[in-house]
């Protein structure tokens, strides 16, 4: 393998190329789903490939093929300079890459079992059993189990002398009850919502989730929430959000603002731009004093966690909030290099056929010291939401209105009735300025976001959120009433 990408970096060189790195990718996919007692879905899907990205005159130029061939290297590797020589012909300026990248190791994914040693039958009785359990709940109608493990082996090289091998691996999971009745549709999911939880360990991950043990809770709260009053319209009070959705609202109004890229417009024809200007760069109060947020490739479980990020920069941590105050981007070598930094590793390609872009790795709202059962006791009144049901946002990452599975009124510490449709809204600064609590210890964990699309063509990407439950203040909830 190492001898086919150098050839591709030494033919790039000898075409006029001032820099080229080369990305070998094999993937490895099973993905299983049971609805309503029946094995509805099984997926097993493999591919290898390999992607070349070459810098000449100052513009970049990509190829790649599933042809793992010393003839189709040296065919791809002359495209991707032909394709360079063009876009340098309509660029504006030369792209720096900042320090040279001379990366070296191996790197896997720590786990304690292989999920793809683990038998196809084992799998299924998980998800039957869970579906069972479902199943004795009145009202239900569909009920929906998955699990989904991915295994990624690649390799990298370019010009400067790194070359890096590392086995990413990801276990994910989910239940979902639909409960139908009185006019109303609502939906209970577990350990989250829209599929799955999904993080990078092994088979370990779904014993720990005890799909079969959680599942009977999880469509009773479904069938509750059919008879459940609505949630107050137009009111403000205080929100106390669970960890899984506080770890949708750092993904949507804190992940994406600070990717560098959207920043500087390359992302606006589709993604959107950010309000995070460099202008307010370790001026801005983002948030309040406890808001600390963090992008991280470190640590554990989070699918943001490797050991090189796609152009060979280690894998770090760097602090995007800092006491409140916006301090930090997610970066690339090159959007780094017009700030005068170096890169923190965020660029990422979803495959051998896609160019790196910069992608969040685990953005995380750092532990504070409450613990949610004092949180609440300290609420004198309030409402507290979890599990994320619907998200709208403007292009700039500002605006915002999320709604939420289910809710339980806060009345003098304690929680008292179900909620049904809750929703918030607000602005991304004042929303965060208005965190006055963050719990931490066995309340905090890292949530994965399998499904974040970006880039045109597009990609989906996986990033972690390390979160626990939080409290805010004056917070808008409900939707507004047509007049």
């Amino acid at each position: 393998m190492k001898s086919l990408m150098q050839r591709a970096l030494n033919l790039a060189q000898l075409q006029g190329a001032e820099y080229a790195d080369i990305r070998v990718v094999h993937n490895r996919t099973e993905s299983l789903v049971v609805k309503n007692g029946v094995v509805d879905a099984l997926n097993f899907n493999e591919s290898i490939g390999f992607g070349v990205r070459v810098l000449v005159d100052g513009a970049w130029g990509f190829a790649s093929s599933r042809e793992l061939t010393e003839a189709e290297v040296d065919t791809q590797t002359a495209l991707a300079v032909e394709i360079a020589h063009a876009s340098a012909l309509v660029k504006n300026g030369r792209v720096n890459l900042g320090p040279p990248v001379t990366s070296q190791g191996v790197y896997h994914t720590p786990l304690k079992v292989d999920p793809f040693t683990i038998s196809l039958d084992q799998k299924l009785q998980v998800l039957l059993q869970a579906d069972a359990e479902m199943s004795r709940v009145a009202g239900v109608r569909v009920r929906r189990g998955n699990l989904t493990f991915i295994q990624e082996h690649k390799w990298f090289a370019n010009t400067e002398g790194a070359f890096t091998e590392q086995t990413i691996v990801e276990t994910g999971g989910g239940l979902q009850a639909t409960a139908v009745g009185d006019g109303e549709v609502q939906v209970r999911s577990f350990p989250t919502s829209f599929g799955r939880q999904q993080v990078t360990a092994g088979w370990e991950m779904v014993e720990k989730w005890d799909f079969p043990g959680n599942a009977y809770r999880v469509a009773n709260e479904a069938a509750a929430l059919l008879k459940a009053d609505p949630c107050p319209s137009e009111i403000t009070t205080t929100l106390i959000l669970g960890g899984d959705q506080v770890a949708l609202q750092i993904h949507e109004s804190c992940g994406h603002p600070t990717e560098l890229d959207r920043v500087f417009g390359s992302e606006a024809a589709y993604a959107g731009t950010s309000f995070l200007t460099p202008d307010k760069l370790n001026t801005f109060q983002y948030g309040s004093p406890v808001v600390n947020i963090t992008a991280d490739s470190l640590r554990p479980l989070g699918l943001g966690t490797f050991g090189w990020d796609d152009e060979g920069v280690p894998a770090q941590s760097t602090p995007l909030v800092k006491e409140g105050v916006f301090v930090g981007y997610l970066m690339s070598r090159e959007t780094a290099a017009q700030l005068d930094r170096a890169s923190n590793g965020c660029m990422r390609a979803s495959g051998w056929n896609r160019i790196p872009i910069v992608r969040m790795t685990n953005v995380s709202l750092e532990p504070g010291e409450w613990r949610l059962e004092d949180l609440i006791a300290d609420t004198d009144e309030g409402i507290y939401m979890e599990t994320n049901r619907s998200w709208s946002i403007d292009d700039k990452r500002y605006n915002f209105q999320f709604g939420t599975e289910i809710g339980y009124e806060i009345k003098n510490g304690k929680l008292g009735r179900m909620l049904r449709n809750p929703t918030y809204t607000g602005f991304t600064p004042q929303f965060w300025n208005s965190c006055d609590a963050v719990c931490g210890g066995k309340d905090w964990q890292m949530w994965g976001t399998p499904n974040c699309g970006k880039g045109q063509p597009g990609q989906v990407a996986h990033t972690g959120h390390g979160a626990a439950p939080a409290r805010f203040r004056n917070i808008r909830v409900g939707v507004l009433k047509a007049p």
